[in-house]
């Protein structure tokens, strides 16, 4: 039999899986990383986050382009060549591929490439291309992600019935694309191939696009893509769907109509579901909730001592950054660096046009909660710098707690506002009031500059814009 022995062995080479598996090599454990695919960097770099984003900003290249008529600078109509894209992107991805796989050989790291099947709670057996492998380990770390959901009433098992996996290949520029699913998956590859040409449909159950998000924020995303998709229907769900001849054909509910529609292609985006299944998570004492995520304790711990679980394997917000936070957390339990770790501030972001971003409490939140907050609001029509960018349709928000004047959340829709949203995280994490985001001086003219007045118009002298005045 051919055993290897090792101290971890962490299973799945996402965002999560190699970061914990680099993190136990630095403080000098042997690690095995397995990987069913032949590629690292698990969803998030081969058919995630980082195509989809690479994807977005070359397209981006068409709406600046377009819009840069009005300020007297014209050019041709763009001309895309859906062959060199690809190679274009795919580029991106060897080059971060090829990092992943030289800092595990420098930090000396074993990748096995095979699917990972659990045979107790010492053992993994990895079917690899050269037969099986049986790992014996002291502690296991489950990385294994999660994968695009696809419900039965829409897999007719037709290609142009696509998830997010298949959008990102950018095969062709459908004429016309419906979007089952008005969340950020939906609303990002919406945006995509409505830049590159698609007349694109949106569908969405709620009352509104975006949900977790705060409707005021959600709203100037939602006209941006009134402007260049066809049609969002909210409170509309699909009804039925079939093949017919080289197109699908959708039956719609929306407003009380039903709506019969032949689309070129479709993308369902509703959601995702943990990769849990032939792991042999049976043969261990893992548990499991209703919905097939792993069960953990707040140190990444599972039911079985052994064995610990992060990432979107686990449920929660499935966040590359979360899971890589969270396999650190693993790791440091394992070496005994920490007994427990308290709850950490997760951002999110939605890379639409305007992009947006959050972190703590939302609005939304503190209502459903009952929690008595005061809300500071900066629009970016006041913002000297997003005048310059020809984008004032941003905003800034601001979550306070009344009583201490901490900031509790922090929200941005705008031009790189995943860029800017770090700035609330460090706020929150280090219990910083409004106070100390105004007096921190931010440099002119940046889109900075908005959390800063943001914080000043809570105390009611923001400069740049009109406010009510704070009661001492």
């Amino acid at each position: 039999m051919n055993t290897i022995e090792t101290e971890i062995v962490v299973v799945g080479a996402g965002p999560g899986g190699y970061a914990a598996a680099f993190y136990a090599a630095d403080y000098g454990k042997k690690v095995v990383l397995v990987e069913k695919d032949s590629r690292l960097g698990g969803v998030c770099l081969n058919c995630g986050c980082i195509p989809s984003k690479a994807l977005l900003h070359a397209v981006h290249a068409i709406g600046l382009a377009r819009e840069s008529a009005r300020r007297g600078i014209m050019f041709a109509e763009p001309r895309v060549d859906l062959s060199m894209l690809r190679a274009w992107k795919e580029s991106v991805l060897e080059r971060l591929r090829h990092g992943i796989a030289q800092l595990a050989q420098r930090r000396q790291v074993e990748i096995l490439h095979g699917r990972g099947h659990f045979e107790d709670s010492n053992t993994l057996r990895v079917e690899t291309s050269e037969g099986q492998k049986f790992i014996k380990f002291k502690h296991a770390i489950i990385a294994t992600g999660s994968k695009a959901a696809m419900p039965k009433a829409f897999d007719l098992g037709n290609p142009r019935v696509m998830t997010s996996t298949e959008a990102l290949e950018v095969e062709e520029v459908p004429p016309r694309l419906l979007v089952i699913g008005g969340g950020y998956i939906g609303m990002e590859l919406g945006t995509l191939y409505a830049m590159l040409g698609s007349e694109v449909v949106v569908v969405e159950m709620l009352d509104h696009i975006l949900a977790g998000a705060d409707v005021d924020l959600a709203r100037p995303i939602a006209a941006r893509a009134r402007q260049n998709f066809k049609e969002i229907r909210v409170k509309a769900r699909v009804m039925e769907m079939a093949t017919k001849g080289r197109q699908i054909r959708v039956v719609i509910e929306h407003e009380g109509n039903k709506l019969e529609e032949l689309y070129d292609r479709v993308l369902v985006a509703v959601g995702r579901v943990p990769n849990a299944e032939d792991l042999g998570l049976e043969f261990t004492r893992v548990t499991q909730d209703e919905k097939g995520f792993i069960i953990v304790d707040e140190n990444q711990r599972t039911e079985d001592p052994s064995i610990y679980a992060i990432g979107d394997i686990v449920g929660g917000a499935l966040l590359a950054h979360k899971a890589s936070r969270e396999g650190r957390i693993a790791v440091e339990a394992i070496v005994g660096e920490h007994a427990t770790m308290p709850e950490f501030i997760i951002p999110a972001v939605v890379f639409t046009d305007p992009e947006l971003a959050w972190c703590g409490v939302t609005e939304s939140e503190a209502r459903e909660k009952g929690l008595k907050v005061e809300i500071s609001k900066f629009p970016w029509g006041a913002s000297g710098r997003a005048l310059t960018f020809d984008r004032p349709d941003g905003m800034t928000k601001l979550v306070i707690d009344p009583e201490t004047e901490r900031v509790l959340g922090m929200g941005i829709v705008g031009h790189g506002a995943g860029e800017l949203i770090a700035e609330g995280v460090v706020a929150i994490e280090m219990g910083a009031t409004a106070r100390d985001l105004a007096l921190a001086v931010h440099p002119h003219p940046t889109l900075s500059e908005t959390i800063m007045e943001c914080a000043e118009a809570f105390y009611g002298h923001a400069t740049h814009t009109l406010s009510r005045k704070k009661a001492d």
